[in-house]
């Protein structure tokens, strides 16, 4: 419990420079955990051909990030509404951090995903926290132009990541564990600008409660569930006992957590912000869209490495079109959704542009031309710039500056969620088609089942294999990469379609929507001047 505090006088409005320099540590926070995912993309074959790990492993490297990022952004963005944002923001930093060096210790697959699980609780934090801040200090209208910087921002770190990542794992004095070490000092320069930059009033209430159990059963319904997809019809089968356990569990768990939720005094997810039409449709695209940035960087970096023979660096090279559509999309759109204050239009052609992506992605084989191939990632990479940011937007400028953390750490929530579904649901998807596209080519071509290198060696690992059995790998990894992106670009049809149900928004100019109804409350009661008389 906090002790009371005496009410502030509010503060007055941040001039352009006073938001810019405190933006910078904001950016510069959220450049270190974008990243750090991007950087391991292109690693990843790497790392996990190193520690002999499987392609359910591989998956999980990222999923558990994922996780653990989505269960606590709800936590964070709560605390941002009873705590100092700034402390909060700082503490998610070290967290991450530490999950980093961790990492970059790890000897074996199963200790960097633990790794990576703790990592991603100060990641959940740093992406609900530095949207939550930006919406403290700057009122939705004039939020869609510094959302351009964000959009900068999001897409240097994922084009510059892969490259990095791929830089490190291709220079033998380094390798593939300064991918995990390399964010550490980054994250330091940004604790101190932001300690230097950043001041935001202090607003705290007495008898705070937060209701871990809520969060609790949420993560522990949507893990149980993530681990069902990942290891059925490969460890079991879909009509056996466990796929009844595990699901039955799961679903019962995430009822009970709308049970918790509805009934307690500070909910993570307020059922009466999700329930609100905004909110419910900008959930379901963020779905869509955390699918998207995240299943792109995840296997497009697989594709380029394992399929089609490319180094490191290289495939980091290969996926810029995919992050140069943020970048250019993102900047333009919040520029233009600042002059004209509508932001549905935006939303709904980014998501289209999002399935017309995937669409053109869901053809390819490890066979088809480069420029084909980069054309649908630019499409999705436009899409994802033109609709990430502005739900949250849409979703902040309906809600009250209380419920500013709540909202948005609930879209973020969701968005990260979408993202963990995601990789997990298309990461086993892929497994199963590679296992049994390697299985089959191996044996049609006469190939013994123990040529692939022993049980111990990683089909990921292909310096170990046998030159027939790595162009069979490679083939296979491929072809199963276009299915997995149809998937994608089924699931991103619900985004268009929550996109399109969504209500025609107009910005509002100031912070707070009580300040904003205010406003229009008093200039509906100004007296219409009447005819003018000669």
């Amino acid at each position: 419990m906090s002790a009371p505090t005496t009410p502030r006088p509010a503060p007055p409005a941040m001039s352009h420079r006073e938001i810019m320099k405190a933006l910078s540590g904001l950016l510069l926070v959220l450049f270190v955990a974008m990243s750090s995912a991007t950087v391991v993309a292109t690693a990843l074959p790497k790392i996990m051909g190193a520690l002999n790990g499987s392609q359910t492993q591989y998956t999980w490297v990222v999923t558990a990030t994922l996780l653990t990022a989505t269960a606590t952004t709800p936590i964070w963005g709560k605390l941002a509404d009873l705590y100092r944002k700034k402390m909060l923001l700082q503490l998610a930093i070290v967290v991450f951090v530490l999950g980093s060096i961790v990492a970059g210790f790890a000897q074996s697959a199963g200790q960097l995903i633990a790794a990576r699980a703790f990592q991603g609780i100060g990641m959940g934090g740093v992406q609900a926290l530095v949207q939550v801040t930006i919406a403290a200090m700057i009122a939705p209208r004039e939020r869609g132009r510094y959302n351009g910087y964000l959009g900068g921002v999001l897409a240097l770190a994922t084009v510059g990541g892969p490259l990095i990542g791929g830089l490190i794992v291709d220079t033998p004095w380094l390798g593939w564990r300064w991918c995990f070490f390399i964010g550490a000092p980054i994250a330091v320069v940004a604790l101190v600008v932001l300690q230097r930059t950043l001041h935001l009033p202090v607003l705290r209430r007495e008898n705070v409660r937060i209701d871990y159990a809520g969060a609790t059963l949420i993560a522990a319904g949507v893990s149980i569930l993530l681990i069902w997809v990942s290891f059925v019809d490969h460890s079991f089968g879909w009509a056996s006992w466990q796929t009844s356990a595990m699901v039955v569990a799961g679903l019962a768990l995430l009822a009970l957590a709308v049970r918790v939720e509805s009934r307690a005094a500070e909910p993570v997810v307020p059922l009466k912000i999700v329930t609100q039409r905004t909110t419910t449709l900008a959930i379901l695209a963020s779905l869509a869209v955390g699918m998207a940035i995240y299943g792109g960087s995840v296997f497009l970096g697989q594709y380029f490495q394992v399929g089609r023979g490319y180094s490191p660096t290289e495939a980091g090279l290969l996926t810029i079109p995919l992050m140069a559509g943020v970048l250019v999309s993102s900047t333009i759109s919040g520029r233009l959704i600042t002059r004209s204050g509508r932001v549905k239009p935006f939303i709904v052609a980014g998501t289209v542009l999002m399935v017309a992506g995937f669409a053109m992605l869901s053809t390819m084989d490890h066979l088809t031309p480069l420029p084909y191939i980069g054309t649908g990632m630019a499409l999705v990479g436009i899409g994802v710039g033109m609709s990430m940011q502005n739900l949250v937007l849409a979703v902040q400028n309906s809600v009250a500056l209380k419920d500013i953390g709540a909202a948005s750490a609930t879209v973020a929530f969701f968005r990260s969620l979408g993202g963990t579904i995601g990789v997990s649901v298309l990461g086993a998807v892929l497994a199963h088609r590679v296992t049994g596209s390697i299985t089959s080519e191996l044996a049609a071509a006469g190939v013994p089942a123990g040529a692939g290198g022993g049980e111990r060696t990683s089909s990921l690992n292909l310096a170990e294999l046998p030159g027939t059995v790595q162009h069979v790998v490679r083939a296979a990894y491929g072809d199963a990469t276009g299915h997995v992106f149809l998937l994608a670009a089924a699931i991103a049809v619900v985004g268009v379609v929550a996109a399109l149900l969504l209500e025609r928004i107009t910005l509002r100019s100031t912070v707070d929507l009580a300040k904003a109804a205010r406003a229009a409350q008093a200039a509906s009661a100004r007296p219409t001047p009447g005819p003018v008389r000669k």
